[in-house]
């Protein structure tokens, strides 16, 4: 899965106006991520979960893809119903509790810890206000109880709903490959909230959405990303894979698919190349910002020139 990062920088297409953070006047900066695979080394029900089951990863993700097909379901709720009733027929209720304690667990890629406090610096130092959002397939509570599970302005992710004793019952939602996007264009029109639909379909013009589509950055690590890699990619922003000594083929593949406009492995120390690459951008959308507002200021000035004729 996918380490989704998105870069926000804001300046609207109606002339004059620009879309700035709403705690100061610093170009907002938004990062968004996949989780499994992008941050972490494996899928996070992997490190203790299914173990917990008696089974190997590769058994479950093979019953739970039996069952969507047999099913005719998503692989997403596929996972989620095996999750529930594999715990069930063991006498073992999920409580929602013990998913966040699960998030302790989790390993993650090199500098990962660090990388928040690192890109934000690079932001302040650019004059750009930095968040950090979370877009995964994965479990929000397992993602809440991991050591980074407070670097972030929202967690998007797949969620169950539970009963009064606090045992899970059933998936309350669901975020599979293609719902990924439904979420950039929350992101897109301000409209954070999962239950608010009709702000989300209601129109809005361009220079009103708080975070253009050519001003964000999405960070993936493979084909389960294309639908978002790709919607970022031809509506002007960026998309990025992230791989490993396994996965560098898959990210090759993508970028001479075209999915992509970038590929680098997945190392989030201060050394390593994504962070140089993030910096790079960084940049650029600051030199874009600078050059907006001159060019804001400019027709400013030419038109009240030309009342005072």
């Amino acid at each position: 899965m996918c380490f989704i990062f998105f870069i926000f920088f804001s300046v609207s297409s109606s002339p004059g106006v620009l879309y700035w953070s709403t705690m100061d006047r610093r170009p907002t900066i938004a990062l968004l991520y996949d989780f499994d695979k992008t941050l972490t080394t494996r899928d996070m029900q992997e490190y203790t979960f299914i173990p917990a089951l008696g089974l190997s990863a590769e058994e479950f993700w093979r019953r739970a893809n039996d069952l969507a097909r047999e099913e005719q379901m998503d692989r997403i709720l596929a996972y989620m119903k095996l999750m529930l009733d594999e715990s069930r027929r063991r006498q073992k209720p999920i409580r929602r509790a013990d998913f966040v304690a699960l998030g302790s667990e989790l390993e993650f890629f090199p500098g990962v810890e660090e990388w928040f406090a690192v890109v934000n610096r690079a932001g302040e130092t650019l004059g750009l206000a930095v968040q950090h959002f979370i877009i995964s397939s994965g479990l929000k509570e397992i993602i809440e109880g991991s050591r980074i599970g407070d670097r972030f302005e929202r967690i998007y992710a797949c969620e169950y709903l539970y009963d009064e004793n606090g045992v899970a019952v059933w998936p309350k939602l669901a975020v599979n490959y293609t719902a990924k996007t439904q979420f950039l264009f929350r992101i897109n029109k301000g409209v954070l909230s999962v239950s608010e639909d009709e702000p989300l379909n209601a129109y809005t013009a361009e220079g009103d959405r708080p975070v253009p589509f050519r001003n964000m950055i999405y960070i993936g690590d493979g084909m389960t990303d294309v639908p978002t890699m790709k919607l970022v990619k031809e509506s002007g922003g960026a998309s990025i894979a992230v791989y490993t000594d396994h996965t560098l083929a898959i990210a090759q593949r993508l970028m001479n698919e075209g999915r992509i406009n970038y590929y680098t492995r997945a190392d989030y120390r201060e050394t390593g190349s994504l962070f140089a690459l993030v910096r790079t951008i960084f940049e650029k959308l600051a030199a874009q910002n600078t050059l907006e507002y001159e060019m804001a200021r400019l027709r400013r000035e030419a038109s009240e020139g030309r009342l005072n004729q």
